[in-house]
């Protein structure tokens, strides 16, 4: 299976801090390598599990964790939300990164907020969320073929089409697929998609199977954008606000608290 390096940074602060990160990550099934520098604060593991897993093992230590760069070379991500005029209470976060390796385009995420079973995935064309996932065009298809499934070659298939995630009975979907069509460099800047219903894949028996899968309203969505491989990313301080890597981190995990928050309590 496929691996990928991803770089964490984790605050250490002595040398049993590193012994209890690695510890805590050897002898996982899916580790490949451990390479962890007290001096530089950070933690590459080489792996074939998601990186979120391997963020939460970190965590699990009591340590704060920031994922720096993942892939050896062109890598991105989306950050999606629930944009969508169909979701009622626009609970639902991801975070989807892509990463080009020598199999094809690694796409590793995390989304929560989902009901449970199957949900299509798509690029599409349009980076344009200025109407939420309304905006966003059809699905990207530079070869002008008909819908089908990530299984299918390039002329059965819009580049696209990434077929469906699972969600778990909690809400969550944890998935890392590897695609052979896609390309980091040509969808930087679309939007990435997920749908009510699960895909398809072009098997219908009606003509909606050959042009969306019969997936459904678009639930969310969010801009791909350029990312760090690793050791590109050397911020410690930002320069807008002066904030360092672990201001920022708990400024984000205390708005995403009071995102759902807000959204729990929009329902009473």
């Amino acid at each position: 299976m496929t691996t990928a390096k991803i770089e964490f940074a984790v605050e250490m602060t002595c040398r049993k801090c590193v012994d209890s990160v690695r510890n805590t990550l050897i002898g996982v099934n899916g580790i490949k390598n451990i390479d962890i520098s007290l001096e530089k604060g950070s933690v590459i593991v080489e792996t074939n599990l998601p990186y979120s897993i391997i963020q939460e093992k970190i965590e699990q230590t009591g340590r704060k964790v920031v994922l720096k760069g993942y892939g050896d070379s062109s890598s991105a991500v989306a950050m999606l939300g629930g944009n969508s005029g169909y979701t009622v209470d626009n609970k639902i976060m991801g975070v989807i990164r892509f990463a080009e390796t020598p199999d094809g385009c690694l796409i590793d995420g995390t989304v929560d907020g989902l009901a449970p079973g199957k949900h299509g995935m798509h690029i599409h064309e349009c980076g344009d969320i200025s109407q939420g996932c309304d905006s966003v065009g059809e699905h990207f298809n530079p070869n002008n073929t008909l819908h089908g499934g990530p299984e299918d070659d390039a002329f059965r298939r819009h580049v696209g089409d990434l077929g469906n995630i699972m969600v778990n009975d909690s809400g969550r979907a944890t998935f890392r697929i590897i695609d052979k069509l896609v390309k980091i460099p040509d969808v930087i800047g679309r939007s990435l998609i997920i749908t009510e219903k699960p895909d398809d894949l072009g098997r219908g028996a009606d003509p909606e199977s050959k042009i969306h899968g019969n997936s459904g309203n678009k639930l969310a969505c969010g801009i791909i954008a350029r990312s760090s491989g690793l050791f590109q990313n050397t911020k410690k301080i930002c320069a807008c606000d002066g904030l360092t890597l672990w201001d920022e981190r708990d400024k984000a995990l205390k708005a995403k608290h009071d995102f759902s928050g807000a959204s729990n309590n929009s329902k009473l």
